[in-house]
């Protein structure tokens, strides 16, 4: 790990979209933040002129049904917060205010890639408050069906592999495994976007789902094939974006992790419900400070240990 301080913006950035699935144009300022205080989303535009702060932490999920929702819909909410979170997690951002205007993050082209090109527009500061990780102690695992997830112990970094295997020749059985870091992140996985099968266009819609997607923020499957004229951007783009999307929910435990996450066939249900049996027990993990190692540059995790309750978990 080389990352030993907490960083936040070094300036206000703001972006402007439309919501996947509520189609609603939504106005998001990402605001740079103290240190020690983590992604918070400060939900305007409520009735009554009311506002509401949100922390994006797994205790505040509300619902994972395609996308992972925070807050609460009668008193203030954002969905699709994964791709955002994972862009902040992918680069290691701390501490970020993010201000929405809307009931959903704009989804812009599907991918991570839009919210790091705003953040390189102003630039990551670095902050001088040591850093703090969450290392898991004890393997947890969750299933629904075939599918699985799981957190192992890791001491020196967080990895990630994740399998998903489709019954379409157009996606089939895919694999990845990185150790997730910003340079990792930013090549391999912030460019892949969404995807959705043009079978289940019209119950999604039904169902008040995918009201603002298109051709230009998601990766349409059909019968025979892409639809989109530009094809993929990765070979493997769908197990990539399941990827990105495990490290926007994960990094709702609050801290950075330290540990091995492995799935099979999961997505945000699984990906909520595996830090939900992370936190069930105090002993299934530990808060450590990252320290500077002499010899290496690196940092040393480890230097203090402080086992906590979840909801104190900052």
């Amino acid at each position: 790990m080389k990352q030993s301080q907490q960083t936040t913006l070094r300036a206000a950035v703001t972006l402007i979209g439309t919501g996947v699935h509520s189609g609603d144009e939504v106005k998001m300022i990402l605001h740079p933040a103290e240190a020690n205080h983590g992604i918070a989303f400060l939900r305007t535009g409520l009735p009554g002129g009311l506002d509401r702060l949100i922390d994006a932490r797994h205790l505040a999920v509300t619902a994972t049904e395609l996308c992972t929702v925070i807050g609460d819909r009668d008193t203030g909410a954002v969905a699709t917060i994964e791709h955002l979170m994972a862009a902040l997690a992918g680069l290691g951002i701390d501490n970020v205010l993010v201000e929405i205007d809307g009931p959903e993050v704009p989804i812009l082209d599907g991918s991570s890639a839009p919210f790091i090109e705003a953040i390189d527009q102003v630039g990551i500061a670095v902050q001088g408050v040591t850093r703090r990780y969450l290392k898991v102690l004890k393997p947890v695992r969750v299933t629904q069906g075939k599918a699985f997830a799981e957190l192992l112990p890791n001491d020196r970094t967080f990895r990630l592999d994740v399998e998903i295997d489709f019954p379409t020749p157009v996606i089939g059985r895919q694999r990845k495994v990185v150790d997730l870091s910003p340079s990792v992140f930013r090549r391999e996985i912030s460019r892949a976007r969404t995807f959705g099968f043009m079978r289940d266009v019209e119950k999604l819609w039904s169902a008040g789902f995918a009201l603002g997607a298109s051709l230009e923020n998601t990766v349409a499957i059909g019968e025979d094939g892409i639809l989109n004229p530009e094809g993929l951007r990765y070979a493997d783009e769908f197990v990539r974006h399941k990827l990105l999307d495990a490290v926007g929910d994960l990094s709702l435990a609050g801290l950075p992790l330290l540990g091995t996450y492995r799935s099979y066939c999961g997505g945000h249900r699984l990906n909520f419900s595996v830090l939900e049996a992370l936190f069930s027990h105090r002993s299934n993990y530990a808060i450590v400070d990252a320290a500077p190692r002499r010899e290496t540059g690196y940092a040393d995790i480890g230097a203090s240990v402080a086992p906590v309750f979840a909801p104190e978990v900052h």
